[in-house]
């Protein structure tokens, strides 16, 4: 079986993550020239690979030679990536409650983030609008906000 290249760079990628250390260091041009591939080709699996869905946090730092870091998800940022992979493409009020409530009584989230997420996904923000596109949108700013949460 034959490797894409997008494969290939996101092996190499993770290959240089270890249990020690959860943040790796890629110079996005040295890395390009190792595999013999423009440096847009490293930028392309790294946004859609090493996703904050996916459980990744990335930097991107500029000068001197700049380089990309790459931040696994640690315990508690796994649990909140996971509760953001069980949402889902929509979400009912209730199922939105609680998924912050179980967060929040696990001590993932803050009394106050989880007050925040219940106003927002709250259905009298969506009076008027049919029910499966309000589920839509819930379940997208739900996983917007638990992102956020963890950057």
């Amino acid at each position: 079986m034959k490797l894409k290249l997008s494969d290939l760079i996101a092996d190499m990628i993770l290959d240089m993550f270890d249990d020690e250390n959860p943040t790796i260091q890629i110079q996005r041009n040295d890395l390009a020239a190792q595999l013999g591939c423009v440096p847009s080709q490293i930028n392309y699996v790294i946004t859609s690979r090493f996703t904050p869905e996916r459980g990744y946090r990335i930097e991107s730092r500029r000068g001197g030679g700049g380089c990309i870091m790459i931040t696994r998800a640690a315990g508690n940022e796994n649990a909140i990536v996971s509760a953001i992979n069980a949402i889902g493409p929509a979400i009912a009020e209730k199922d939105a409650k609680a998924h912050i409530y179980n967060l929040n009584y696990q001590g993932l989230l803050s009394d106050k983030a989880g007050q925040i997420m219940l106003a927002v996904t709250s259905d009298s923000n969506f009076k008027g609008i049919p029910a499966d596109i309000k589920d839509a949108v819930r379940a997208s700013q739900l996983k917007k906000m638990l992102v956020a949460y963890i950057d």
